[in-house]
């Protein structure tokens, strides 16, 4: 049974009774911002979200640039973790965690504009502690891949209290 302490029953409710809302889907971007502080920092706009799938934008402003006038590599990277994270999580049983271990991140291509990345995790055996890659897959406006990130998760049974 899902418990409202368990991340992924808190994101799917919270999901499901502000996306429809007007602004619904802003005041929960808003929300995972407030509860991840690092996240929070690029402003993510979650577009999409359910079990196994999670789309995300960034806005291309001021706060995200590097010196060459686009998207730095670390906001690309954030993102990524982020929607793999999203996606990841929405699906998972209440009763598994999960953590990523690693990640990497080939960058193809000067991220500017608006950026939405997107990534669809299905959910494998978590009965046992292991480890699994999802990948999520950033694009600008002109759906033009700017990134490919393999983000490693480690899945398993949460502890009992």
């Amino acid at each position: 049974m899902d418990t409202p302490a368990a991340p992924s029953a808190r994101l799917r409710a919270l999901w499901a009774r502000l996306s429809p809302l007007p602004g619904g889907k802003r005041v929960f971007s808003w929300l995972l911002g407030r509860m991840v502080p690092y996240t929070g920092t690029i402003h993510p706009r979650v577009v999409e979200l359910g079990g196994g799938h999670a789309k995300i934008q960034i806005a291309d402003r001021r706060g995200v640039r590097n010196h060459l006038n686009s998207v730095h590599a670390v906001a690309l990277a954030n993102l990524a973790e982020v929607t793999s994270g999203l996606a990841l999580l929405t699906g998972l049983p209440p009763n598994v965690r999960g953590i990523p271990v690693r990640l990497s991140i080939a960058y193809l291509k000067k991220a500017r504009g608006r950026l939405t990345a997107e990534a669809r995790c299905p959910l494998p055996d978590t009965s046992v502690d292991a480890e699994h890659d999802f990948e999520a897959v950033i694009s600008d406006s002109s759906g033009d891949v700017v990134a490919r990130a393999t983000v490693r998760w480690r899945l398993g049974p949460a502890p009992t209290p």
